[in-house]
């Protein structure tokens, strides 16, 4: 049965609390995010040198984005009955554990224990999905994108220094005696625990056990600043996110933006760090190769997080759809960038980084309006079923643009893409902008 927090016995100050969320999310999001970098940039390279198998380079990322996919909603679930903290530091418990993994198969050359690893680090992407929902439970409507985008923005820290921490990772590995290509990882674990300690401390109240006891105080309630939030469900289920999905034309247009965004960033970035090490002859382990994959992953993920706060604006002020169409074409912009200037270091790079930038104005906008759309009973578990869903469609992506890659090269996976998306923005173009036109 869900939890609800005890209310004090004077009201509280909603946006005190609001701001403390947002400020803890946004401090465990940049510690958090270290070990996706980190695996994002290595991931590739390390399946291919551990498999001796070229065709299995996506397969890292697979498992790094499958891991969201079926514990998504399990998470969410845990979130609805013990409280966003719980769920949180829970996933970060198991992402710990996974980099402990990604270290141990570096030094036993043991490719399944990679893949483990990096399974249980993907846990950390769940856990990111979750965090920019929880910092809409108090929200204001009218601040929900830009208190949402904030704690998203938060990740570029982390996400970004992640990937750049291969030459002070490898000078602590080589200080313990490890693998040059431990060293990241032995960093993420460290960044890992601390935001989970920082959850521990710093969500109290926990925001969502509080929205659901404000919600069950109605007299309550009607003073708060913010709009109904998430109701407990006895047993919440995937067939209560679907049914609150299903039951809102925008809110299925918002999760099909969101799948389409999500899968082709995962499928173009996961695939570049092996596309760049072919046209740079370089071999798997080199030093100076290394430097550049890690400098431009962290540029595609700078695009991804750090102009957060300005998406979230824009959802704001312009609307959702717009943002989120708007982002759709950026993407369209950058498979092309990277699809034709593909034999360019410098052009592939670009492309990147309008992916990230696209991804951003998708993903935020989007998430801003699945929470609008749907009931506030039933708001956290179609969350959760949309992190689930993003998450198992960038492991199909990422699994995909691995054998596309093999068999037509880096291109062909760009053309794919391109047509994914424009497909998506053309289907979903026709209810959001309608409805868009229809609120103004």
């Amino acid at each position: 049965m869900a939890r609800h927090a005890a209310l004090p016995d004077h009201r509280p100050d909603m946006d005190v609390v609001q701001r403390r969320t947002v400020r803890t999310m946004t401090l465990a999001q940049i510690f958090s995010a270290l070990g996706n970098g980190s695996t994002l940039a290595l991931g590739s390279i390390l399946a291919v040198d551990l498999s001796g198998n070229d065709a299995f380079a996506g397969t890292t990322t697979t498992a790094l984005t499958l891991a969201p996919a079926l514990l998504a909603v399990p998470l969410s679930t845990l979130a609805v009955r013990r409280g966003r903290r719980t769920a949180l530091t829970t996933g970060l418990a198991a992402a710990t554990l996974g980099t402990v993994l990604i270290v141990g198969a570096t030094v036993w050359r043991l490719f399944p224990l990679l893949l483990l690893g990096a399974f249980l680090v993907g846990v950390a992407s769940a856990v990111n999905l979750q965090a920019r929902f929880a910092a809409t439970d108090l929200a204001r409507p009218e601040h929900r994108g830009r208190d949402l985008s904030l704690v998203v923005w938060a990740v570029t820290i982390g996400a970004v220094a992640g990937p750049n921490m291969v030459v002070l990772g490898a000078a602590l590995a080589q200080a313990v005696g490890l693998p040059v290509e431990a060293g990241p990882f032995l960093i993420s674990g460290a960044g890992m625990v601390l935001g989970a300690v920082l959850l521990q401390v710093g969500l109290r109240p926990d925001p969502l056990l509080l929205r659901q006891a404000l919600d069950a105080a109605p007299s309550v309630a009607r003073s708060a600043p913010a709009a109904a939030g998430p109701a407990a469900i006895a047993r919440p289920s995937v067939r209560d996110g679907w049914a609150a999905v299903r039951g809102s034309t925008r809110a299925r247009a918002a999760l099909t933006v969101l799948l389409a965004a999500h899968t082709a960033m995962v499928a173009v970035m996961s695939m570049t760090p092996l596309h760049l090490q072919h046209v740079a002859g370089a071999t798997a382990g080199g030093p100076a190769f290394l430097t550049i994959v890690g400098f431009t992953i962290s540029l595609h993920v700078a695009g991804m997080y750090a102009l957060s706060p300005v998406m979230g604006w824009s959802a704001d002020r312009f609307g959702g759809g717009v943002t989120a169409l708007g982002g759709l074409a950026v993407l369209l912009v950058a498979v092309g960038f990277a699809g034709i200037g593909q034999d360019s270091i410098t052009t592939v790079t670009i492309g990147l980084v309008l992916l990230g930038l696209g991804w951003s104005a998708a993903t935020i906008a989007g998430s801003a309006l699945l929470v609008e759309a749907v009931p506030p009973a039933r708001r956290v578990t179609a969350q959760g079923l949309s992190d689930a869903l993003m998450s198992g469609a960038g492991a199909l992506g990422s699994l995909a643009a691995g054998f596309v890659m093999g068999l037509s090269g880096y291109g062909v996976l760009n053309v794919v893409m391109a047509v994914l998306v424009g497909g998506v923005a053309v289907h979903a173009g026709r209810t959001l902008l309608g409805g868009h036109r229809a609120r103004g």
